[in-house]
């Protein structure tokens, strides 16, 4: 069995990617098992230059080899913001809800509520500095025209599933799971982990 540093302290995050790689013939550590490391700078202008920094900086840290991932939202009607900036869209420091606000005074001020969007995954595995494995996942739907739903955690409750006619909060985990952007990446994970050695 192979032991993989899971590279984030989001716990939310670490819950999905847990039950996608439920079965599989793999060693999930998470980084709150380790002694404290310093979170990397996220200068990438892109998910996948993100997912490569922290997976690199992460396998570097640790000795072992790292999975990172970096996903967000983008809207059409806002030229694919938030974006990168995704987490730390509105402030660092603000709430999901602070972050649905502002996004939807942007998008009234457009005339675009309803604006296509999709969430994008990218995934990176690196050994030392090296990496050896990317996947890519995206789900496509629509900014809902408010709110709803329990389920799920970031943008998710803003986000509607056209195929499903609810949003990513209201539909259950496993559904999401099998539809979701980190899903994508992670099960194309999982098939390179089973087909090949490995890092």
């Amino acid at each position: 069995m192979r032991t993989f540093l899971l590279a984030t302290t989001n716990k939310d995050k670490i819950r999905e990617i847990r039950a996608l790689m439920a079965g599989a013939d793999v060693e999930i550590v998470s980084l709150d098992s380790l002694p404290p490391m310093d979170a990397p700078e996220e200068t990438g202008t892109t998910f996948a230059e993100n997912a490569r920094l922290k997976a690199r900086y992460y396998a570097t840290a640790s000795g072992m080899a790292a999975i990172a991932e970096d996903s967000g939202l983008e809207i059409d009607a806002l030229d694919g913001a938030p974006g990168v900036e995704s987490a730390r869209f509105g402030g660092a420091r603000s709430t999901y809800p602070e972050k649905f606000a502002k996004l939807y005074e942007m998008l009234d001020a457009r005339g675009s509520r309803d604006s296509a969007a999709r969430f994008v995954c990218a995934l990176a595995v690196a050994d030392g500095d090296a990496i050896v494995f990317e996947a890519r996942g995206t789900v496509e739907g629509r900014i809902a025209p408010k709110p709803r739903g329990t389920h799920g955690f970031g943008y998710d409750p803003i986000f509607f599933y056209p195929p499903e006619g609810r949003t990513l909060a209201e539909v259950s985990d496993e559904v999401k799971r099998a539809v979701s952007h980190r899903g994508a990446a992670f099960r194309a994970f999982r098939d390179w982990e089973e087909r090949s050695e490995g890092p």
